[in-house]
């Protein structure tokens, strides 16, 4: 227990002040961190929304390019349109969190002259098939730099969160017990050395 001294007191209620200071600051962090959050899920969960849906349209026009051309001459084309993308990671900051942004040099999407075979030999449910995977891809690495982001920015929404929840119970009810108690017992010790005081004076009076 913390002795019960008028030192003590003024020391509790100082850290109390601090505690409440903390508790604020940690707030007014948590809420702009979660106006960030908001802002950086809106383009997130549409462009979940946009790959789901891309998807399957493409499964669909997939299914009636094979239909048309045959399994074997999509499966050719393979070897003539794959190619590698330019992909860097690198670390950045947003309000002091660190998380890993994702950049594409070059796009997925490409114009049928640039898939590298004669298109006029094909189907438009191919052509739309290839156009649509060539977006889910270019979606996909959006998301990538997203959900490092989203996630870095959750994880410190939740730390902060627990954190204010300790300092409010049980950090500060803490505090404010023990002021109380001091104050009670210095305000008691107060009183008898009055009235002990005041019997002296009247006892030599």
């Amino acid at each position: 227990m913390i002795h019960p001294t008028r030192t003590n007191l003024l020391l509790l209620k100082e850290k109390s002040r601090s505690v409440v200071n903390s508790v604020a600051i940690l707030k007014a962090r948590r809420q702009a961190l979660i106006r960030e959050f908001l802002a950086a899920t809106a383009p997130f969960v549409r462009s979940r929304e946009e790959i789901r849906s891309g998807y399957a349209r493409g499964l669909a026009e997939l299914s009636l390019s094979l239909g048309h051309e045959g399994e074997e001459f999509v499966t050719s084309l393979e070897g003539v349109t794959g190619r590698e993308l330019g992909v860097e990671i690198t670390e950045r900051s947003i309000m002091g969190l660190k998380y890993r942004d994702v950049t594409v040099h070059g796009t997925p999407l490409r114009s049928p002259e640039e898939r590298g075979y004669d298109f006029r030999a094909t189907t438009p449910h191919l052509e739309e098939a290839i156009h649509l995977f060539e977006a889910i891809v270019a979606e996909m690495l959006e998301i990538a730099a997203f959900e490092s982001k989203l996630k870095r920015l959750g994880e410190e929404i939740l730390r902060i969160t627990r954190r204010v929840r300790v300092l409010e119970e049980r950090v500060l009810p803490g505090l404010r017990r023990s002021i109380r108690t001091i104050a009670q017992y210095i305000g008691e010790r107060e009183r008898e050395s009055f009235y002990r005081l005041k019997r002296f004076k009247e006892l030599k009076g």
